[in-house]
């Protein structure tokens, strides 16, 4: 039959259309109930279309506190993270020095272990040393665990970049400075960025590790977790829904900027 023909000629792109759709669902449903006006304290029902959550995100009180909290940590901790992930990165691909191969084993463990067990002894370490648990802890906690990410992101740049190009740098009398600035970080932008951009989505997203070492601070995922207890604000889905709309935003802008690169390239 035409239809099973076509069916089969086009199934891996039914079966991706069908796992995106399923992925996205979620945040259209938060998408929608942003605009719904509960009549009691849970926002499971649709009961009436509204924007009054829109026009005042933050007339729930901490939640934009708390909204700040986690902009500024994963910020820091993204810079962090990127910063020595970057020269961890570095450093594993182009030099060879004792422990070399244990420590690209060890690399690993903070993403393979289960997220609970490093919390746990994050707060240890901390409470041994006798920090105050709060904002610095949470950062140090976030820097710790995106670091991973960070550097397995950037090695697989720098293990794929042409040594060649660099050699050609010094061969026209470029300095190492000027050689690393101008031909190597330039084409381990794409890995760097990614590796940015994970962790920034990653500490964002923490709850956690957060829960362990946070104290009495009180991040987005923690306000949305205590709300949920009590009754879920709509503002809570339209902060949702406005950062899934900027991580959209920021991905099409990404792919039409490369596109623009490519096509420049061939012309």
């Amino acid at each position: 039959m035409p239809v099973l023909r076509w069916i089969r000629r086009n199934l891996v792109v039914i079966a991706g259309l069908l796992t995106l759709a399923y992925m996205i669902l979620p945040n259209i449903v938060v998408m929608v109930f942003s605009f719904n006006k509960p009549k009691g304290r849970f926002n499971y029902a649709w009961q009436q279309f509204s924007l009054d959550a829109w026009k005042d995100p933050c007339g729930v009180a901490d939640l934009c506190g708390s909204l700040s909290l986690s902009l500024q940590i994963a910020f820091w901790a993204t810079l962090g993270a990127t910063a020595l992930g970057t020269m961890i990165a570095f450093a594993l691909v182009r030099y060879r020095f004792r422990a070399r191969g244990a420590i690209n084993s060890l690399i690993f463990l903070p993403m393979a272990m289960p997220e609970v067990v490093m919390a746990a002894s994050l707060l240890t370490l901390f409470l041994n040393m006798g920090a105050e648990l709060g904002f610095w802890t949470v950062l140090i906690a976030h820097i710790m665990f995106c670091l991973s990410f960070v550097v397995t992101a950037v090695k697989a740049r720098v293990m794929s970049m042409d040594p060649r190009l660099e050699e050609a740098a010094r061969d026209l009398y470029a300095g190492p400075v000027q050689t690393f600035v101008r031909v190597t970080l330039p084409i381990a932008a794409p890995g760097i960025a990614a590796g940015a951009l994970l962790a920034f989505a990653l500490s964002f997203d923490d709850f956690i590790i957060t829960n362990f070492n946070a104290g009495s601070t009180v991040t987005f995922p923690m306000f949305v977790w205590g709300s949920a207890q009590r009754g879920t604000p709509v503002q809570i889905n339209v902060i949702g829904t406005a950062m899934f709309v900027i991580a959209v935003l920021m991905v099409l802008v990404g792919q039409l900027i490369a596109s623009r690169r490519k096509s420049n390239a061939r012309n």
